[in-house]
């Protein structure tokens, strides 16, 4: 019978992915990953695989958690559209692991940008859920596409990603992020006039 692991999986994966983000691919050494997780490198083989193997485990295991925390936010939020403003709120400086990974390694490793391609297909199912319901909520024109605004909103997200990587302050990221909320999630237009029987336009129901 197999000798039960003498660590926590998760905790592990957690540290690497860390290692990962903070220094991308190429710049992470086995030494690190060993530093990291406290394991050798027999030990670190054996239970994920070499570097590449290891790396795409922490990078599933991060947007998992992306995911799980971008349904349980746009479920949270009482009123679909404050949930969809939420997306353009950042809260880190360090980017997004996915989309650093693609941009260092998608163009070379297929693997990568496959999972790259299925995780931003994803994102925008969950946005565009929240783009439907804000729809019905009457926050949003029912002739939008939601998977088109979805697509555009998550573009907008990922580009402020990017531009907090460079450095910006927090305070032009913040205004922009404003800015492009207001242009793409514009303020209802306000209700038609009731006249006639109580309903718009005069006419009647029935």
């Amino acid at each position: 019978m197999a000798r039960p692991r003498g660590f926590d999986e998760k905790q592990v994966l957690t540290a690497v992915r860390d290692q990962f983000w903070d220094a991308g691919y190429a710049a992470t050494s086995l030494e690190d990953l060993m530093r990291v997780s406290g394991l050798g490198k027999g030990s670190l083989y054996a239970a994920f695989g070499d570097k590449h193997q290891l790396f795409l485990r922490a990078l599933r295991s991060y947007t998992d958690d992306q995911h799980a925390h971008l349904r349980e936010s746009l479920a949270a939020t009482p009123r679909a559209l404050d949930a969809l403003h939420k997306i353009l709120e950042l809260s880190t400086s360090r980017g997004c692991l996915m989309a650093n990974s693609t941009l260092e390694l998608g163009h070379a490793d297929p693997e990568v940008l496959d999972h790259a391609h299925r995780t931003y297909e994803t994102s925008t199912a969950l946005i565009g859920d929240c783009v439907a319901r804000a729809q019905r909520e009457g926050d949003l024109p029912a002739d939008e596409d939601p998977i088109s605004l979805a697509r555009t909103l998550l573009a907008a997200q990922q580009g402020l990603l990017f531009m907090s990587r460079t450095g910006m302050d927090a305070a032009t990221l913040t205004t922009t992020a404003r800015s492009l909320a207001d242009q793409l999630l514009p303020d209802p237009p306000p209700a038609r006039p009731v006249s006639g029987g109580g309903v718009p336009d005069g006419r009647h129901p029935g």
